[in-house]
């Protein structure tokens, strides 16, 4: 039942930040009547989402935070591009020849994608985003697969599970992954409801999953979990974390590798 209702609430979540970037701002009787819940349900997702740092609660209202919550690519992939080259290249030096390996459409995981496009390593790559795809196909050493599906408008993404079928023909070795945050209460967690959905499936497939998160993530939550610290093996960051966090990872038996 827990999880039934979590499941509800990141699917409002999303409603309300979607609502938000189409009207720029909205009152709560507005937004409780659009997506059909109570006022007081209303408010307290506006207060878990404020504490998220992923809106600002106005007198009656609320408003996103415009800098932290433009989700395109375009936006994401020129954030802390330093710090992703080097979690990129940190990366790049656990993959052998001849693996399979799973990028996703994150832009940490592009910049992995650029780092393979320029060695000499035979690898098969699965992957979802559709940058990383057309980068790694100028690698003539480096077989491409994409998992079919919709395309994510303003992203490069695929997202929904339509061609997931395709990874019951391939041994995923290493997982590399992004998310929008990784706490540790509820590990990793993104913004797209559908992208979740076709991560968490592939989780299951893979040998191994490696988060690649820049400080800036640390300790930020989002709308919907796709990955538990159960289900972490690696995580890769720029700054040491702090004590508590480094500690919670550790009991979990997460390895945190600093990539500067």
């Amino acid at each position: 039942m827990d999880i039934v209702m979590k499941m509800f609430a990141s699917e409002r979540r999303e409603k309300i930040t979607q609502l938000l970037k189409s009207e720029k701002r909205a009152t709560v009787k507005g937004l409780a009547k659009e997506i059909g819940v109570s006022e007081a349900t209303l408010r307290t997702d506006l207060s878990r989402m404020e504490m998220d740092g992923l809106l600002t609660r106005t007198h009656g209202g609320a408003v996103l935070n415009e800098e932290d919550n433009d989700t395109s690519f375009a936006v994401r992939e020129k954030k802390n591009r330093r710090e992703k080259l080097q979690i990129a290249q940190r990366a790049f030096s656990m993959i052998e020849e001849k693996q399979c390996i799973l990028l996703d459409a994150s832009s940490t995981a592009l910049e992995l994608a650029r780092c393979i496009k320029n060695k000499t390593i035979r690898l098969t790559v699965v992957t979802t985003g559709l940058q990383a795809a057309l980068e790694l196909n100028q690698n003539p050493d480096v077989t491409v697969i994409m998992v079919g599906g919709l395309v994510t408008k303003g992203s490069g993404s695929i997202e929904g599970t339509l061609g997931i079928s395709l990874l019951d023909y391939v041994n995923i070795d290493i997982m590399f992954t992004s998310a929008n945050g990784l706490s540790a209460e509820n590990g990793l967690a993104d913004f797209n409801l559908y992208e979740v959905q076709l991560k968490k499936a592939i989780i299951l497939k893979a040998e191994s999953v490696v988060a690649l998160i820049d400080s800036s993530k640390i300790e930020k939550s989002s709308s919907a979990v796709f990955a538990s610290l159960d289900q972490i093996d690696k995580v890769i960051t720029d700054k040491a974390l702090s004590n508590d966090v480094s500690r919670k990872l550790d009991n979990k038996q997460v390895d945190v590798i600093i990539s500067g």
